[in-house]
């Protein structure tokens, strides 16, 4: 009992909480009030039509720059994170894994994994502790010598650099990954292969906020629970059956739902 105890503190210190946030790009309003809870230990879906807002709410939770806050919170751990740095933010155990991947030409994906690694853990690992680290990871994941050894992302088909950036993941082990449409750009085979690596990172210590578009990747990672978002507002929210009727549905058919003009 004393051990399930524990394990629901920490689940509990570990939860990511938005809290009527409002934010502007470039003076646009994008987020309208979006409130949103996702436990440590849970894997919850965000799916919406292009323009909803998805990536700002990515961006905003994890501290970019040149997205304002101009109304509500973002609590992590129980702290409000909401002007907290982008690094400051990856310390405590955020993790955003980004849609369009940057190419690093010059660096390494080892050596900009360890200078990752080191950043976000405060440590100054040997490069022969961090080479078997990494090894463990790759092996985990199914990724060959090579890639890593390649410069960041450069001359990385789609498929490539999205192993990547679960690789990363898997190297820094976060509290709490968010990750931006992981899925596009994939064909069938890089989306099964990349989904399955996150599967293999899933458990009681990563909560996962997934943002796609479409249910296919949900094919693979089965969520908790699935937020539908449009105009800046999460409109919908239910379990993983939710995908199937978007599918069914579309967004504007769902759309029609809610504002009762589906009805005869």
């Amino acid at each position: 009992m004393a051990q399930t105890a524990e394990t629901a503190a920490t689940l509990q210190t570990a939860t990511l909480e938005v809290r009527g946030l409002h934010a502007q790009v470039e003076d646009k309003e994008i987020l309208k009030g979006i409130d949103l809870v996702v436990p440590q230990g849970e894997v919850h879906a965000i799916m919406g039509p292009n323009g909803s807002g998805k990536s700002t709410l990515a961006n905003v939770i994890m501290g970019r720059p040149g997205y304002k806050v101009t109304e509500g919170q973002i609590l992590f751990k129980g702290e409000d994170i909401t002007v907290l740095r982008p690094d400051r933010r990856a310390q405590m155990g955020l993790f955003l894994a980004f849609q369009y991947p940057t190419e690093i030409p010059g660096v390494s994906v080892v050596n900009f994994l360890r200078s990752a690694y080191n950043a976000v853990k405060g440590e100054k690992t040997s490069a022969l502790a961090f080479r078997k680290r990494l090894k463990e990871k790759m092996t985990l994941l199914g990724i060959e010598d090579p890639m890593v050894a390649r410069y960041v992302n450069q001359g990385f088909s789609g498929g490539e650099k999205k192993k990547n950036e679960v690789l990363q993941l898997a190297v820094l082990e976060p509290d709490m990954a968010i990750l931006d449409e992981t899925d596009s750009g994939l064909d069938i085979d890089a989306l099964k292969s990349v989904a399955n690596g996150i599967t293999s990172l899933m458990g009681p210590g990563l909560g996962v906020l997934l943002i796609t578009h479409y249910q296919r990747i949900l094919n693979y990672i089965t969520p908790d629970r699935i937020h539908v978002m449009m105009d800046g507002r999460i409109v919908l929210s239910g379990g993983p059956e939710l995908a199937h009727e978007l599918e069914a549905k579309g967004y504007e058919g769902l759309r029609k739902d809610l504002l009762g003009e589906g009805e005869e």
